[in-house]
């Protein structure tokens, strides 16, 4: 597939990954809705850049996953259609089980995975009367196998798999595509925004988070990946190794995450 001429909404859009694609398919002749919770930033993105008549801004709360469907109707109001959605907006976790309330495990389901499913389908019957339309999930890493500290968004990104697995195959028949994004270690704000045990914010960075793939770097290697429409694409550094362990070796993947304890 192409970005030009296309109708392209994204979430998160306000910060990190999200940001990063807003800067880059700007530059590739096609219009953007940008969503997150804060319309001031979203508003200083859009006026920031050349062509902010290519842009849309929709805020709104992924955690109102009950108000999706007059959302979905405002972002194909905005240029007519919708042809992409990128499910780019969410929350992490720092927390042991032990220490994490079970609010804070529904938090993370609510706006990692409800939010992002309910989203999905309100858009679903548009992309269904187009018979055309890319749905983009960024899941992560931990999607494909598990560490300590991030019980909660594992389950969360892990149902998103099953889900848009499913809604993949259900609308073959529609020509509607599915690539599911999973990043290793990306240089963002997730890990200071990561909910504790107690649902406040870490508001710290770590040693892996920082040392990981810059925005620029991902979103150039994200991007070609939907171009290709895979079904889909794992993007980091060595981190990457395993989703292989995980497949073929996981006595072996247990062993690594226990001995490297990364945080």
């Amino acid at each position: 597939m192409t970005f030009k001429n296309k109708v392209v909404w994204i979430t998160g859009a306000s910060s990190g990954i999200g940001k990063g694609l807003v800067l880059a398919l700007s530059t590739m002749d096609c219009q953007l809705i940008i969503s997150s919770r804060n319309q001031s930033d979203l508003d200083e993105i859009k006026n920031s850049l050349p062509n902010p008549d290519t842009i849309a801004v929709l805020p709104f709360d992924l955690a109102n996953y009950d108000a999706m469907s007059p959302i979905a109707e405002q972002a194909i109001n905005c240029f007519g259609k919708v042809d992409v959605l990128i499910n780019n907006g969410g929350i992490s976790q720092r927390s042991l089980i032990i220490d994490t309330a079970i609010s804070v495990d529904k938090k993370l389901m609510d706006i990692d995975y409800l939010g992002t499913v309910a989203l999905s389908k309100a858009l679903l019957p548009h992309f269904i009367k187009n018979q055309i339309g890319h749905y983009v999930v960024v899941s992560s890493l931990m999607g494909k196998f598990s560490s300590p500290y991030r019980s909660g968004y594992c389950g969360a990104k892990h149902a998103l798999h099953g889900f848009f697995d499913a809604l993949r195959m259900e609308h073959d028949k529609d020509n509607i595509k599915v690539t599911i994004i999973c990043p290793g270690f990306v240089n963002t704000n997730v890990a200071k925004n990561a909910l504790v045990g107690d649902g406040s914010a870490q508001n710290s960075q770590d040693v892996a988070t920082e040392n990981g793939l810059s925005v620029v770097e991902f979103t150039k290697r994200m991007i070609k990946a939907i171009e290709k429409e895979k079904y889909e694409a794992y993007i980091g550094k060595k981190e990457v190794l395993g989703v292989y362990l995980k497949r073929f070796f996981p006595k072996l993947l247990h062993k690594y995450v226990l001995n490297s304890q990364v945080r």
